[in-house]
């Protein structure tokens, strides 16, 4: 059964590495296990059939998220210090305003069961 997981792309908050994740066809957790373990950790838990959306902050203190990009895990490397996965990006540039946040403020979040919100961020 696939999971949700919602991801950040931005280092530092300001590094935007989501062109560079299309590209590349990936995403990947910006810290290492020593600088965020409990990040490192969750992230660990992303499995291949996963669905993942890159999120990004509204900024200027305005509440909600934007969906940018879609997409689904083809495969999880855990041997790098770092966690890397290779995504089928399914939808891209999506722009989409999500008036709720949940708390995903930090690299990822989830995994989310499907109900209403889920729906709204993942709807192709």
């Amino acid at each position: 059964m696939s999971q949700y997981w919602v991801v950040g792309a931005s280092w530092g908050g300001t590094e935007h590495q989501d062109q560079k994740f299309l590209e590349q066809g990936i995403w990947m957790l910006g810290w290492n296990e020593g600088e965020q373990p409990a990040q490192y950790k969750k992230a660990s838990g992303v499995k291949v059939g996963d669905r993942i959306a890159i999120k990004r902050m509204k900024g200027g203190g305005q509440t909600g998220i934007r969906i940018f990009h879609l997409g689904i895990v083809k495969g999880v490397i855990l041997d790098t210090d770092k966690v890397v996965c290779t995504v089928d990006w399914v939808a891209k540039d999506l722009d989409r305003n999500i008036e709720e946040s949940r708390g995903c403020f930090k690299s990822i979040h989830g995994p989310f069961e499907k109900d209403e919100w889920v729906q709204e961020v993942f709807c192709l």
